[in-house]
């Protein structure tokens, strides 16, 4: 299989508080587990989920170990339609685990325990994967893990530009100083950052990337920087779409809905925003749309729901 979509990086599955305000270090407290996840992952998940209308293929690169954590990611995949030969079993090692505790100001504190997340490598990256590629997508958490994931990276970034010089490669920021210092994680962007058409970060990460503060000024100096759309990602009060021809920003509102669980709404976002923008959705629909999809994973406990395209439009018809 050659897929249309193609995200590759970090596997691993999600152990998480069950209580905020309960520091990692609180005998006997209390964790839910284990959840599917990993940024790149959660984002081809979102995608495979919101593409079966317009029947976009989906493919991943990454690996896992041999374990019965890896196989519930693969499974979780395959059963929403992602191709999964590309994820490679690694003996040695365990899967990824990220145990994740909550905190009343909005805050989420991880332990990494990185086992075979960071094992991609660019001998995982197989040319012929990408005959077909339509959209790439990168996470900075896949720059950021290993010198090897990184590598595997940018090869991928350079075959599908190869294959497809129209490829659309997406970049999601996901700038994680606990992994990194800023600085490091800021260079490493940079070859990403210039082949890059849809940017897709928070307000922090936008500052952060373009070395100003506020998040609207950040984002309108990023265009000046490689990406020629830019979607600010506003959480509740959903997105700010900036191009050129929109320098200014375009507002789209979120949806008020009951958050139970933030974790993956961003990534969630992401899959299904490049999805419309596939589709030939115009900018403001795709937006709103990825909005819903990001609603609707708040409102479930885990990286990775379960919602559909139909759920998405329910949603949007409210």
């Amino acid at each position: 299989m050659c897929p249309d979509i193609i995200c590759l990086g970090e596997l691993l599955v999600e152990i998480m508080r069950t209580e905020i305000d309960t520091p990692h270090g609180s005998i006997g407290a209390n964790y839910r587990g284990p959840f599917p996840s990993g940024a790149p992952a959660i984002f081809i998940d979102s995608a495979a989920r919101m593409t079966i209308p317009f029947k976009f293929s989906t493919g991943y690169i990454g690996v896992i170990g041999d374990d019965e954590f890896g196989y519930c990611i693969v499974d979780k995949l395959k059963k929403d339609g992602v191709d999964t030969s590309q994820i490679r079993i690694m003996n040695g090692k365990t899967t990824g685990i990220a145990f994740n505790q909550y905190n009343s100001d909005g805050s989420r504190k991880f332990i990494f325990a990185a086992g075979a997340a960071g094992e991609t490598s660019p001998e995982d990256i197989n040319e012929d994967y990408f005959n077909n590629i339509k959209s790439l997508h990168i996470m900075g958490s896949g720059l950021s893990i290993s010198e090897n994931s990184r590598e595997a990276c940018y090869k991928a970034l350079k075959i599908a530009k190869e294959k497809n010089p129209k490829v659309i490669i997406s970049f999601d920021p996901n700038l994680r100083p606990e992994m990194l210092d800023l600085e490091i994680i800021l260079k490493i962007c940079k070859p990403v950052l210039s082949s890059t058409k849809i940017l897709l970060p928070s307000g922090e990460e936008a500052e952060m990337l373009a070395g100003i503060k506020g998040e609207e000024e950040a984002c309108q100096n990023l265009l000046n920087m490689g990406p020629e759309i830019i979607i600010l990602k506003q959480g509740k009060d959903g997105c700010t779409i900036f191009t050129k021809n929109n320098f200014n920003g375009i507002k789209v509102p979120g949806f008020k809905v009951k958050e139970i669980d933030p974790t993956g709404a961003g990534d969630s976002f992401g899959g299904a925003f490049i999805v419309g923008f596939l589709a030939g959705w115009d900018l403001e629909k795709a937006a709103k749309f990825a909005n819903a999809v990001g609603a609707l994973k708040v409102q479930y406990f885990g990286p990775m729901p379960d919602t559909s395209y139909e759920d998405a439009l329910e949603l949007l018809g409210k």
